[in-house]
């Protein structure tokens, strides 16, 4: 017994479809507008907390930081059910989240210190929420880079 014969068209369609389907996963799994400035806003509220250096405060703002921060990755995972592959990702993908996340780093490091040097208060408040300003405005374009960057790779995997 001889399989049917796959006309191009066919081929084309099914082709298409698989496509149409990665597609679909990639937007599903990429991390919504709002969760930039909501993760920004908790460390922000957690690291004045802790400036303050009153117990109770930083007791309540750490138990606080810890339910916000559950609260908004359980949203997101559980809106989100598909994950990304790191077959997805590829190398580059992986480099440019390494690059942002040394580059938010810095940032709040950098903020902090200048801010501690030149006298201010609340040097560590003042760099995370430079690091917050920064993650809120740059959210989004890196989920666009990444989406074009998994959408560009090929189908079944490779590097």
């Amino acid at each position: 017994m001889s399989e049917p014969a796959l006309t191009p068209a066919a081929a084309a369609d099914a082709l298409a479809e698989i496509h149409a389907r990665r597609d679909q996963a990639i937007s599903a799994t990429l991390v919504p507008a709002w969760y930039w400035p909501a993760l920004g806003v908790l460390i922000v509220a957690f690291t004045a907390a802790v400036e303050t250096e009153r117990p109770w405060l930083v007791a309540a703002g750490s138990v606080g930081y810890a339910i916000g921060l559950s609260a908004l990755v359980a949203w997101v995972a559980l809106r989100h059910r598909a994950q990304v592959r790191t077959s997805l990702l590829g190398i580059r993908g992986a480099a440019v989240i390494l690059v942002y996340v040394l580059g938010l780093v810095a940032l709040g490091l950098v903020t902090g210190f200048a801010a501690e040097s030149a006298g201010l208060g609340w040097p560590a408040t003042l760099g995370t929420a430079a690091t917050a300003g920064a993650m809120t405005a740059t959210g989004q374009p890196l989920m666009r880079y990444l989406r074009r960057v998994m959408i560009s790779r090929p189908i079944g995997g490779g590097r």
